[in-house]
């Protein structure tokens, strides 16, 4: 080897460097002139919904979904009987409290917007601040929840356990001698993967038939693609990119001087563990802070789902929008007045045919109404059962 040279394999990983920060540099400046129609290839299009993913650990089976049905409307499930699934997203409201920020138990309120169960079997992490990784993990934190069902696990299995139907279908279904807390999770997560939007007309189009959208939607799908930029965060099959941005949202004023509301909210920050100042200082919800605890996620929330979007109002995560006209008006001003405000959130300059036309593509997300009828609730039953006597 020639002394003060580098070696084959050394100077080819430079000559890759080079060759690579050129064409960064070369796409950068390609990239802030290019159209819309250019900058819409950067993202996955929008895309039928395909089937739910089914987890390997909670195969799907008829009886386990007609178990988690009792259970999902079962108020039971709640620390005071009161309250089941059902009462914060329920199945006659787009599966969504209509209430911009969802309430708790007698005496209490929760801190955010109920977001809708429909399509729950897609996302790979739940809740607004997206600090549940599945289905089964959320109901858990929904039955459990101080703010929520307020359900201790032993009395839950206790009361399962006092209801000769129940023990019959846990043992069917699951081979278990008693209902267990895990399995009852397991039951109502297979009866949510079946909420699924059904015959949206965007879904027809997307998959050919042309004739599924009206000319405003088409108008409206061509400046999501475009000039609204709404794919860059809406994409996919989902209509989601599965991951975090502050728009900005302004806050809600019933959330900020509701006693009951605020005191939920300084028992989230002192739960979740946030250093003192925060808890002290902190006027509003902070989403995914609480899980990352990084400055720069301030303010951020999961992206939502828009299929079956107009079912769901009020809108975000305060719920401080009612109608999806309000939503588009404040994407087309750019969003709100927040420090962290995510750089995609500019003014858009839609004139009101424009804006319409996108209300009409939104519209067009939305299949027929998804509903389901309360179960006759088994009722408790003596113990021990007789026929165990």
């Amino acid at each position: 080897m020639i002394r003060g040279r580098l070696p084959w394999s050394g100077r080819w990983r430079l000559l890759v460097v080079a060759v690579s920060l050129a064409l960064a540099a070369a796409v950068a400046v390609a990239w802030s002139g290019a159209p819309a129609d250019a900058q819409e290839e950067a993202y996955p299009p929008l895309a039928p919904l395909p089937p739910v993913p089914e987890p390997p650990d909670n195969p799907t089976t008829p009886e386990k979904v007609e178990l988690g049905k009792l259970l999902y409307f079962d108020p039971r499930m709640s620390g005071d009987g009161s309250m089941s699934c059902n009462s914060c997203h329920p199945a006659s409201t787009g599966w969504a409290a209509p209430a911009a920020i969802s309430f708790g138990p007698p005496g209490t309120s929760h801190w955010r917007n109920a977001m809708t169960v429909l399509n729950v079997g897609y996302y790979t992490k739940l809740n607004w601040d997206g600090a549940k990784k599945s289905i089964e993990n959320q109901n858990a934190g929904a039955w459990g929840g101080a703010v929520a069902g307020n359900l201790d696990k032993a009395l839950a299995e206790e009361r399962l356990a006092q209801i000769p139907e129940y023990v019959r279908r846990f043992r069917e279904v699951f081979g278990v001698e008693y209902p267990t807390w895990e399995t009852a999770l397991q039951a109502v997560a297979a009866y949510q993967r079946t909420l699924v939007t059904r015959n949206a007309p965007l879904q027809a189009y997307l998959e050919g038939d042309e004739n599924a959208l009206s000319d405003a939607a088409k108008r409206g799908l061509e400046l999501f693609n475009g000039k609204a930029g709404c794919l860059a965060c809406h994409n996919g099959p989902l209509a989601s990119d599965d991951s975090y941005h502050n728009l900005g949202v302004p806050p809600n004023p019933e959330f900020q001087t509701s006693p009951l509301k605020q005191i939920t909210f300084r028992f989230e920050l002192a739960a979740k563990g946030v250093p003192e100042e925060v808890y002290r200082t902190a006027t509003d919800d902070w989403g995914l802070y609480y899980v990352t605890k990084q400055k720069e996620d301030i303010g951020k929330f999961r992206t939502p789902s828009l299929w079956d979007v107009c079912y769901t109002a009020p809108y975000m995560h305060n719920g401080v929008f009612q109608t999806l006209e309000e939503v588009v008006a404040f994407y087309n001003a750019g969003g709100g007045d927040h420090p962290n405000k995510d750089p995609l959130m500019e003014p858009l300059g839609l004139t009101a045919q424009e804006q319409s036309d996108l209300v009409e593509l939104l519209q067009s997300f939305c299949g027929d109404p998804i509903t389901d009828e309360a179960p006759e609730l088994p009722p408790y039953g003596p113990f021990p059962f007789p026929e165990e006597e």
